[in-house]
C-alpha cells in the first residue's frame, strides 16, 4: 500500500511539474481542466440524493468540455489583441460569483463543521451546487495565477497547503492529544492543527525572500505583518476545506472520494484543502487583487 502511494505520488508530481514547465498553455489547462472535472465528479457523488448520483459523470464532462473551450476563446481573445479585464474574459461570471463562493465556506461550510453536521445526506442541491461553483472558482484562479505570474508563483502558493498539511501530520502525530474534530476527522489533533500555522508561517517567511513568489507578492501588497496574518488565515481556511471534504464523505458513509488514484483514494482527497484556498489567494496576491484594485 505504501509502494503503491509513493509511486503514484511520484507520477502525480512529475506530471504537474512537466505541464507546469512545459513552455506551453494547453498541457496544465488540459491537465487542470481534467482534475477539476474529476474532482466534480467525486463531490457530487457524496452530495447528490443516491438517486440521482448517475447524472455526476455527465455534468463533470460537460465542466470540462466547458473549461477547455473557455481557455480556447480566451486564448483567441488574446491572439486578436482584445480587451480584457481578467485573465479569462469568457469566465468573468465566475469572478463575480466568488466572493460569494467564499462567503459560503467562512459561513455555511463553517457552521456544518461546527454543529458536526454528519449524521446523513441532506441539502442535496445547496451542497452539489456549493461543490460545482466551488471547484471551478478554484479552477480558474489556479488557472489565472499560473498564466498571470507563472509556474514557480502558483507552486509557491500551494506549498502553502502542503506545509500546512505536513506540518500538522508530524506535529500532530508527535504530541497531538485532544482531537480537534472528533465526529468529523478524528486523526485531527489541535496540536497538528497549530503546527500546520506554524509550517505555513515558516514557508512564507522563507519563500517571500524571493522574487516571484507568492510570499514575495504577498509581502508586496500588504507588507510583513499583513502576510503573516494572511498567511495564517489561508493556513486556518485549507483546515476548513479539508474538514469539509471529510464532513462529505461521513455523510455519504465513504471511506474515500473515489478510487481514481491508487494508494490515495480520489482527486477530491488530494486536492480538498486548496478548494477554498486558491480563489482567496488570488484576491489577496494575485490577478483578481489587479482586477479588483489595480485596473
Amino acid at each position: 500500500m505504501l509502494k503503491q502511494r509513493v509511486t503514484t505520488a511520484i507520477i502525480l508530481l512529475l506530471i504537474l511539474i512537466g505541464t507546469l514547465f512545459s513552455g506551453y498553455k494547453w498541457p496544465f489547462a488540459v491537465l487542470l481542466s481534467l482534475l477539476t472535472a474529476c474532482s466534480i465528479w467525486e463531490w457530487l457523488r457524496l452530495s447528490m440524493s443516491t438517486r440521482f448520483t448517475k447524472l455526476a459523470i455527465p455534468i463533470a464532462a460537460l465542466c470540462f468540455i466547458y473549461f477547455i473551450y473557455a481557455v480556447y476563446l480566451t486564448e483567441l481573445a488574446r491572439f486578436n489583441a482584445e480587451p480584457s479585464s481578467t485573465p479569462l474574459a469568457w469566465t468573468h461570471f465566475l469572478l463575480l460569483i466568488s466572493p460569494a463562493v467564499l462567503a459560503y465556506w467562512f459561513f455555511g461550510a463553517g457552521f456544518m463543521l461546527l454543529m458536526a453536521y454528519t449524521k446523513e445526506r441532506s441539502h442535496h442541491v445547496t451542497l452539489s451546487v456549493f461543490g460545482l461553483l466551488s471547484l471551478s472558482v478554484a479552477w480558474l484562479a489556479l488557472l489565472s495565477m499560473w498564466l498571470e505570474y507563472g509556474p514557480w508563483y502558483l507552486i509557491s502558493m500551494l506549498a502553502i497547503v502542503w506545509a500546512t498539511d505536513t506540518f500538522a501530520y508530524f506535529v500532530g502525530r508527535q504530541w497531538g492529544k485532544k482531537r480537534l474534530a472528533r465526529r468529523i476527522s478524528p486523526g485531527k489533533t489541535w496540536a497538528g492543527f497549530f503546527g500546520g500555522l506554524v509550517g505555513a508561517l515558516i514557508w512564507v517567511l522563507v519563500s517571500a525572500q524571493f522574487v516571484g513568489s507568492f510570499g514575495f507578492e504577498l509581502v508586496q501588497r500588504w507588507s510583513w505583518p499583513g502576510a503573516l496574518v494572511l498567511t495564517l488565515f489561508l493556513s486556518f481556511i485549507s483546515v476548513v476545506g479539508d474538514l469539509f471534504e471529510s464532513l462529505l464523505k461521513r455523510r455519504a458513509k465513504a471511506k474515500d472520494s473515489s478510487h481514481l488514484l491508487p494508494g490515495h483514494g480520489g482527486v477530491l482527497d488530494r486536492i480538498d484543502a486548496l478548494i477554498p484556498v486558491a480563489p482567496l489567494a488570488a484576491f489577496l496576491a494575485g490577478p483578481w487583487y489587479d482586477a479588483l484594485f489595480v485596473s
